[in-house]
């Protein structure tokens, strides 16, 4: 019998008539011949509803009390759901992070999975039950709840396919698969029928929202084919996996057939400055170790030629965690007595993505050509072998995006 995690986002389950449409997909499955694991988001916007009651009631919670509360979306998801497919007649059972066994490392917030113990889904499988489990959290060794940071029920859906050594992967959502760029941004966008691990993780590290990041890494490292399609259609989505897999597959040489795969945005960008730090030896090193011990993932960084024995520092941070690195800079700024620390959220990273870059020359200076053509500033530049990121002012994305998108000939064929 195959065995088929389904991951349901929170748009997918934000009300009742919705939760009907995804049990009845579940019911589909099942009676297909397939023993079936769900995993669910919070309902809608709910994650985000609990972060702003958070903020009306303290500022800077404690973040094992926000792990706590976050988690609650999740279970009112798997519960609900349950209770929908309960009344369909079918038998099944619900779990939190914890019950299904998935144990975590004893950061909050951002949490790694360490394990997953599965024997419990498993008995439950084996008593033909469907299994439901709350994404996005798990336990950590002092016994308490802690999430796996947004995205993170992506996480759960494929750490659970990996140690289940599941037949299928679905990740479930309001858009019908990976598109060459956000659809809502340009209609002309169009979708593609297969990405590669590392397509699919650089989109996502650059703001493509489709998968989590760290879902992707796991699927790389593990083997778990993903198939991210939409909710509200039947259409076949998106198949994610390693570049052989894909062109056997797709029939063709995918990889050497397009240069460039999608454009992506990201409008979650904090850039900060340090300005005149001295030029000495450790400086940028007292910098990042000390960001990192308090959770802070550095994205770009640039550093200017000393002047005068100084030079600045500038690098982009998610706006989540903008307020703890601006207390953390202001004491370094102190300590080396640089003169202040600027901070700049109106700010958008915009990024060209494709394996067809790595063997063609001349692709980052057409993403340039592009840019200036159309007026739009470059603030900061980061490269790597699939992927030119650039960070310009926040009311030139939506144009960047555009203007890539056109320039690098991805919009749908009439």
């Amino acid at each position: 019998m195959s065995l088929v995690v389904m991951k349901f986002g929170g748009s997918s389950v934000a009300d009742a008539d919705k939760m009907r449409l995804v049990a009845n997909k579940i019911v589909t499955k099942k009676k297909d011949g397939n023993n079936v694991v769900v995993v669910v988001s919070a309902p809608g916007d709910t994650t985000d509803d609990l972060i702003k009651m958070a903020d009306k009631v303290n500022p800077t919670p404690p973040e094992r009390e926000m792990d706590l509360l976050l988690s609650t979306g999740e279970i009112m998801s798997i519960a609900l759901l349950a209770m929908t497919l309960d009344a369909m007649g079918e038998k099944v059972v619900s779990l939190t992070g914890p019950q299904a066994g998935i144990i975590s490392d004893e950061n909050h917030r951002r949490s790694k999975i360490k394990k997953i113990s599965p024997q419990k889904i498993l008995n439950l499988l084996n008593k033909e039950h469907i299994v439901i489990v709350a994404g996005f959290q798990a336990q950590n060794p002092n016994g308490d709840i802690a999430t796996l940071g947004r995205g993170g029920s992506d996480l759960t859906a494929v750490a659970l396919a990996a140690t289940l050594k599941a037949d299928a992967c679905e990740i479930y959502s309001d858009v019908e698969g990976v598109f060459t760029t956000d659809p809502r941004i340009v209609k002309e966008a169009q979708k593609m029928d297969f990405l590669s691990y590392d397509e699919m993780l650089e989109m996502a590290c650059s703001g493509a929202q489709v998968l989590q990041s760290r879902s992707v890494e796991v699927a790389k490292k593990f083997g778990v084919i993903i198939n991210a399609r939409g909710t509200f259609s039947d259409d076949v989505g998106t198949i994610i996996a390693g570049e052989e897999i894909i062109k056997k597959l797709s029939g063709r040489k995918k990889m050497e057939a397009f240069l460039v795969s999608g454009v992506t945005f990201d409008k979650n960008q904090v850039k900060f400055t340090i300005v005149d730090l001295p030029d000495i030896p450790g400086v940028a090193a007292k910098i990042f170790s000390n960001l990192a011990k308090i959770n802070v993932n550095v994205d770009m960084i640039i550093q200017s030629a000393a002047v005068d024995k100084k030079n600045d520092i500038s690098f982009t941070v998610t706006k989540g965690d903008m307020k703890k690195t601006r207390v953390e800079l202001d004491t370094i700024a102190s300590e080396f007595g640089a003169t202040r620390v600027e901070c700049d959220e109106k700010v958008s990273k915009v990024s060209v993505i494709g394996v067809g870059m790595r063997s063609n020359p001349g692709i980052a200076a057409q993403s340039f050509d592009i840019l200036a053509k159309n007026g739009i500033n470059i603030e900061m530049i980061s490269t790597s072998d699939i992927k030119i990121s650039c960070i310009v002012d926040e009311v030139d994305a939506m144009k960047a995006v555009e203007a890539l998108h056109k320039g690098f000939k991805l919009a749908k064929k009439s």
